[in-house]
């Protein structure tokens, strides 16, 4: 199995999807229990979603599950949200803060999984961001992320339906923010934040460097806008998502045409 799938466009955005890949090698398989088997936090569909919205852009997909290790969380292990429940960069739980594993992984173990899927797909992100920046002389990183709306473990009452993260301001230039969040504010009937609970993981904080010509926003959208349900199968939602995708198209479009503006801007 490869880790990660690329597939190059000749734009100025490059797609992150850490969270949609579905494989667990069986020796790891083996160790999850019941609850970790049935891979409840995955960004279902995420890949389907974006899918073919923005001729051009860059795809980079992680293609093994979280639980595997977590390709958004920061290689040292440190927390992405201190003082906040939230999971690892190997999980021992779930989102609703329920064991996974019959047995967890080592340190070693957890080293081994660094270097076989978290390193491969960062090297291939650096790798795409850096060949779309010489191209153009900026590249925009968005990373394309979904969760259920409701988890108490992870944040009180509902999710908004738009989760915009730019980790307060710092991994964009404020006219990528802005036009985010003008375009979800206009989207009629769903809600909308900006650096809420989730203001950007590890892959939008490390990589968003303004300065140096790479510009990173994080989308996290509920569930409930294109999935016909927040539990398994997770079934996919045509109605649903070709309403929600009128809206992303706009965004992904606004953004690449953004880019030509930010050339030398800090």
């Amino acid at each position: 199995m490869t880790p990660v799938d690329v597939a190059q466009g000749d734009g100025p955005i490059v797609l992150g999807l850490p969270h949609t890949g579905t494989h667990v090698p069986d020796d790891i398989k083996a160790r999850l229990n019941a609850r970790g088997l049935g891979l409840t936090d995955t960004d279902w569909h995420i890949d389907r979603l974006y899918d073919s919205l923005l001729p051009g852009a860059t795809t980079v997909r992680a293609a093994f599950h979280r639980y595997v290790i977590d390709a958004n969380r920061d290689p040292s292990g440190a927390s992405l949200y201190p003082g906040q429940n939230t999971t690892g960069l190997v999980p021992l739980t779930d989102f609703d803060g329920h064991d996974i594993w019959e047995t967890p992984p080592s340190e070693a173990e957890i080293e081994d999984r660094r270097a076989a899927f978290h390193a491969p797909y960062h090297a291939a992100l650096t790798a795409e961001l850096s060949r779309v920046r010489k191209r153009h002389g900026v590249a925009i990183l968005y990373d394309c992320h979904s969760i259920r709306g409701d988890i108490p473990f992870l944040f009180d009452g509902t999710l908004p339906d738009f989760n915009i993260g730019t980790n307060s301001g710092t991994t964009c230039d404020r006219r990528i923010e802005a036009a985010t969040w003008e375009i979800c504010a206009q989207a009629t009937g769903y809600t909308r934040i900006l650096n809420g609970r989730f203001k950007g993981g590890w892959t939008t904080r490390h990589y968003g460097q303004p300065q140096s010509g790479i510009h990173a926003i994080q989308m996290e959208l509920a569930q409930s806008t294109y999935l016909a349900q927040e539990t398994a199968p997770w079934s996919y939602d045509e109605g649903k998502a070709a309403r929600l995708r009128v809206h992303l198209k706009t965004i992904l479009t606004k953004l690449a045409a953004l880019a030509p503006t930010l050339k030398g801007a800090s």
